[in-house]
């Protein structure tokens, strides 16, 4: 069952270019060159409910933009959007209480107030009845461990602290749907496991549907069954991370370590260099594996060890990228 839907989505900024010196302003008030930029250019994708998709691509791609328009703060230029069936742009009230949403730059926390108290001021606004705010807090709680820090001042709290005080706001309403944009940036490793649990955790327990925006790749291959990359506002590629690294990079490289400097070749297997006693081989992954070529050369010359080299995640992406240009 599909629980976003987003079809032919367009969104345009008009940008007016300027003429410079005393000429130029004058010459302004009375003829604009008006230029419209599409930040976000005919796209289309479903999600289904329950999923962890990322939605990635390079500054300025459009992904903010995007989620921006799933959760109604803009209005798109074209193109229509139905969350759980509801338009955000038509009825956003309705929409946003299925919504949470974290921007990892821009915190949703009352900067004044201490964390317990920004949590019920919330519970306010979202109307959230007190036996169903005591199970969230108690089970967000389970995950963060906020109750160590939940009567300090939002503004004395430490980045990791605040990003999973943003997480558990978030979801004290029991949303739906969680948009994340960018929730590990600038974490150190220890916050940034807490973060990921807490996806992990809040998608087994509550089957919340996520969409992840973020820079750090590490989230993409624990996290996310999904992959939409955007650049330039379109969406270039569409599917799941290793059928993307089969397209791009459908070759691996094994490096044997002999007892003794051995030249062998493998009618399925490149023999890309030899250096004394180990040699590197390139072969197709549909064609043969790793433990096969292992052991078919095995049979001319004893091994001492053997090992494979991946192909980079941010490589593959990288090539995703320019391709998509």
């Amino acid at each position: 069952m599909n629980i976003i839907e987003v079809s032919h989505l367009v969104k345009e900024y008009k940008k007016i270019k300027k003429e410079k010196g005393l000429y130029g302003a004058v010459k302004n008030l009375f003829v604009q060159d008006v230029r419209y930029v599409r930040a976000v250019d005919d796209i289309s994708f479903e999600v289904e409910k329950g999923d962890i998709v990322a939605y990635i691509g390079p500054n300025g791609a459009g992904k903010s933009t995007t989620v921006k328009m799933l959760s109604g703060i803009l209005q798109p230029t074209a193109g229509e959007i139905r969350i759980d069936g509801v338009s955000p742009q038509k009825d956003r009230k309705r929409v946003v209480k299925n919504l949470g949403v974290v921007f990892g730059q821009r915190s949703q926390l009352n900067w004044n107030l201490r964390l317990g108290e920004t949590f019920d001021l919330l519970k306010r606004i979202y109307q959230i009845d007190d036996a169903m705010y005591d199970r969230n807090i108690k089970m967000l709680d389970e995950i963060f461990r906020f109750s160590e820090f939940i009567d300090t001042p939002v503004r004395q709290l430490s980045l990791g602290q605040r990003m999973r005080g943003d997480l558990a706001a978030a979801m004290l309403h029991s949303p739906q749907i969680l948009f994340l944009d960018e929730p590990t940036i600038g974490l150190d490793v220890e916050a940034k496991y807490s973060v990921r649990k807490f996806i992990k955790e809040i998608n087994r327990r509550s089957g919340t549907t996520i969409i992840l925006t973020t820079h750090d790749l590490g989230d993409v291959q624990e996290l996310c069954r999904r992959l939409i990359i955007i650049n330039e506002g379109r969406i270039i590629e569409d599917g799941s991370l290793d059928d993307l690294v089969d397209r791009i990079a459908p070759y691996r490289q094994l490096v044997i370590d002999f007892y003794q400097p051995a030249v062998i070749r493998h009618p399925k297997a490149e023999l890309v260099s030899v250096d004394e006693a180990r040699a590197v081989y390139k072969f197709k992954k549909d064609e043969i594996t790793a433990a096969r070529l292992i052991e078919d050369i095995s049979h001319s010359a004893p091994i001492k060890e053997g090992g494979l080299k991946e192909a980079r995640i941010d490589d593959i992406i990288r090539i995703a990228y320019r391709q998509g240009k």
